[in-house]
């Protein structure tokens, strides 16, 4: 016959019993932003932080401020850019030349 336990699944120091032993909690304040699509984040810092102007919302990662009336605008994504388009902005026409002429060199030199 299997035997009930009191505590199980609890751990030590767990719950309103072990309050106590953490120390006090420290002073804070709920501050809520809202972004462009309106959705709340309440955000709780210390008494004694800076309070941010500006939070990323929780829900859309979009900027959110305090004023909800007039929520800051959010950033236009950049466009996509493929590997060749980053590797073109770091070489020049000239460059590509050499590294390929080089490239061809290696390639026809090997057994």
């Amino acid at each position: 016959m299997a035997r009930s336990s009191g505590i199980r699944g609890s751990r030590i120091g767990a719950g309103p019993m072990g309050e106590h032993e953490r120390g006090a909690r420290a002073e804070s304040i709920a501050v809520t932003f809202w972004c462009g699509s309106g959705h709340p984040s309440v955000v709780h810092f210390a008494a004694s932080a800076e309070v941010p102007e500006v939070w990323d919302c929780r829900d859309c990662g979009q900027p959110a401020g305090r004023d909800s009336e007039n929520p800051p605008e959010a950033a236009a994504p950049a466009p996509f850019k493929t590997h060749l388009a980053y590797v073109r902005e770091r070489r020049s026409d000239a460059d590509a030349e050499v590294i390929l002429a080089e490239a061809l060199s290696k390639l026809r030199a090997a057994p």
